[in-house]
């Protein structure tokens, strides 16, 4: 017996188990230190940081999101909407039952590629790291009213371009009123709004989004369902927008690939058009626009070029709503710091306050469904325009009153 009455076999045993979980850890932190110290490596990683640092890797970046995303609508994504952040998080809330809207329901493999490949590439390059900061309920209030205006204009700021790449000049007012909304969201930034600084966390916290992405990624791919087969756990449109999609080993390897670029080059969106208003650097925005040059392009390859305003796919021409759902939509996307496509690049390695912004969109999504705020093809939803003038007037409030300087 020791001395404190623990039987000596046991404690024995225990120091065993503790000197062999050393053994595994120094194991593990040997090779992955050889790995990422290594030569060959260490040049590959070098010439990496080089490139996507450089212009030509946003450019590249942004060139090879806008192929891909009409390359998928060639394949069977819907019309103008080879990649959307909005909609097919909103798609994703469907095929989990959080809204019953039953022609977009569909767990999209796109948005889990997104997190893991932007995870693959953070642990590659030694960029992950857990963190989170403050004000995780305003984060959530920021992507929930952020989705009712990106619904309400039917896309988020990369199906914007995406659509007007395709030709569809509704685009034009949902993208004067997305640069109208960074511009207010800038202007806050510059009169001292601040949520707060990242802070270093437990590395399980990093973890929580990557982990979920691959939790569905199964449930995806092995589709469960219950009374003995009969009945289906994840919802699927059989018509409409959520029945239209690549097969999924398409989609989801090229999404991991548009993960992993967009996480070495920090594409965004909003952070390229905030730039250019606060610091006058267009680094980012060149991407933007190499985006939608890249589409425009592919789609003419493909015969997908449709100009004009009316019968566009997934889209109306209610004017005014287009142009004040994207300015929700931007300012909210402003203050919370980027993009929803960014959201997800910055969740994957390990930013859990873009997590909290990642659900809180997929929430928005739900209640949008639910209670009638988001728009179809023939215009927006009953309750749609007061929802925006509503998350419009608290987006506003929120980032008067958080100041540093007031």
């Amino acid at each position: 017996m020791s001395q404190d009455g623990a039987p000596q076999d046991i404690i024995t045993k225990t120091d065993e188990s503790k000197d062999s979980l050393q053994k595994v850890r120094y194991m593990f932190s040997h090779m992955f230190s050889e790995f990422y110290g290594s030569e060959p490596y260490t040049a590959f990683r070098k010439h990496s940081n080089s490139f996507f640092s450089s212009a030509y890797g946003i450019i590249f970046t942004g060139a090879f999101i806008g192929v891909v995303a009409a390359f998928l609508q060639h394949e069977g994504n819907p019309g103008n909407m080879g990649f959307c952040v909005a909609c097919f998080e909103r798609d994703i809330a469907g095929a989990l039952g959080l809204h019953n809207a039953g022609v977009v329901q569909y767990l999209r493999p796109e948005i889990l590629a997104f997190v893991l490949g932007s995870f693959v590439a953070s642990i590659m390059f030694r960029e992950y790291r857990a963190r989170t900061g403050s004000a995780p309920i305003i984060r959530f209030i920021f992507g929930f009213f952020a989705m009712i205006g990106a619904l309400v204009f039917l896309g988020c700021p990369w199906r914007a371009l995406i659509r007007l790449g395709g030709g569809d000049l509704n685009a034009v007012l949902g993208l004067l009123g997305l640069v109208a909304g960074v511009g207010l969201g800038s202007f806050m930034i510059k009169r001292g709004f601040n949520l707060g600084r990242n802070r270093k966390t437990f590395p399980v916290v990093g973890l929580v989004m990557p982990g979920i992405a691959i939790i569905l990624l199964v449930f995806l791919l092995w589709d469960p369902k219950f009374d003995e087969g009969t009945v289906k756990v994840l919802k699927e449109s059989a018509a409409g927008p959520g029945a239209q999609h690549a097969a999924i080993w398409l989609s989801f390897s090229i999404a991991f690939l548009v993960g992993f670029f967009a996480q070495r080059s920090r594409f965004c969106t909003i952070a390229g058009i905030r730039d250019t208003i606060l610091i006058k650097d267009i680094h980012l925005l060149i991407g933007v626009i190499a985006l939608l040059v890249a589409v425009f392009v592919t789609n003419l390859v493909y015969s997908q070029f449709e100009l004009g305003f009316d019968d566009q796919p997934v889209a109306h021409n209610f004017h005014v709503w287009n142009f004040m759902g994207m300015v929700l939509a931007g300012l909210g996307f402003t203050l919370a710091g980027g993009c929803p496509g960014r959201q997800l690049i910055l969740s994957g390695e390990g930013d859990a306050d873009a997590s909290v912004f990642v659900i809180g969109m997929v929430a928005g999504a739900a209640f949008s469904h639910n209670f009638r705020l988001a728009s179809s093809p023939g215009g927006p939803g009953d309750w749609g325009p007061a929802a925006v003038i509503v998350g419009l007037i608290l987006l506003i409030l929120i980032g008067w009153t958080m100041r540093e300087r007031v």
